[in-house]
């Protein structure tokens, strides 16, 4: 084996993405004949069948399967090094994915300090969803969990400890809000579903408990605008809230938390780059506390 036949394994993934050597075609700018024939070059080449072939449409054989794997992994990480590549051949510029609850309370407040730090950097920041994870979109991501990907490195930036919180005016018209029976008959906000109320009256030894009716808020900021506001009671991450509650925006009535387990971090490719280094380094060093990662 002294060659590996790439355009052949384009071809092949492609069908194999797809099932389809008309789909291959037209997203490789290419005929199905020339489909075809690359993948019988590849099978040839192999000694292996990659596909059963039916009437009407084709199925990946144990061979093809196990190509495709590794066939799909290998071309993304390509993809994503040449398009890094060719962003930092013009200038060291960095692509920053974050998710909103970050952007808004951490990364954007104190980004200037960033380029006035390293005016040599280009620096492009995005809405990233929780569920997102790195991609050749962005260099960097900033999300809810770890990547377990050997491609990724990840740095954790805050736990997601979740207590219960309102803004003061609201406890003052409320009263007491001490004890979990106080805050089941509070103006409860959720964030997304209303399972996150669910398990901290689990948590607090009242499973079962009804969670109310009140706003489901699929946007953590709006959540946000809304118990500081005074509008209820919401399962805040309190080292996100850090600043909120610093300035008494917010206050926390009760110790009982949930998502002990979980937290925020910052993703970059295992073999970083010199401009995702000096990111990371800075934003962890803007998220600290006394000197100590969160």
């Amino acid at each position: 084996m002294d060659y590996l036949p790439l355009n052949a394994i384009r071809a092949f993934e492609a069908t194999a993405r797809h099932l389809s050597f008309s789909a291959a075609g037209e997203e490789l700018h290419v005929t199905h004949p020339a489909i075809s024939h690359q993948i019988r070059r590849l099978e040839e080449w192999l000694g292996v069948a990659l596909f059963h072939r039916d009437a009407r449409k084709v199925r990946l054989t144990d061979a093809g399967l196990a190509l495709q794997a590794s066939a799909s992994a290998a071309l993304s990480d390509l993809a994503i090094a040449c398009r890094r590549i060719r962003r930092n051949a013009v200038a060291a510029s960095l692509s920053v994915g974050c998710i909103p609850s970050i952007a808004s309370r951490w990364l954007v407040p104190r980004l200037s300090d960033f380029t006035v730090r390293h005016p040599e950097i280009a620096i492009r920041v995005a809405y990233a969803k929780a569920e997102d994870r790195l991609d050749d979109d962005n260099d960097i991501l900033i999300t809810l969990g770890a990547d377990p990907s050997p491609r990724a490195s990840s740095l954790k930036l805050f736990s997601r400890i979740s207590k219960p919180a309102c803004s003061p005016h609201y406890l003052a018209r409320k009263g007491r809000l001490g004890a979990p029976a106080d805050i089941a008959a509070a103006d409860l906000l959720h964030d997304e579903t209303r399972q996150g109320w669910r398990d901290w009256f689990s948590q607090a030894g009242m499973a079962g408990a009804d969670v109310g009716n009140g706003p489901v808020f699929a946007d953590f900021n709006i959540l946000a605008t809304a118990v500081i506001a005074g509008h209820g009671v919401a399962l805040c991450p309190i080292e996100v809230f850090r600043e909120e509650l610093r300035r008494g925006d917010l206050v926390v009535v009760s110790d009982i938390a949930t998502d002990e387990d979980k937290g925020y971090y910052l993703i970059m490719s295992a073999q970083p780059s010199a401009a995702e280094i000096t990111f990371a380094d800075w934003f962890r060093d803007q998220v600290s506390t006394d000197g100590e990662a969160a």
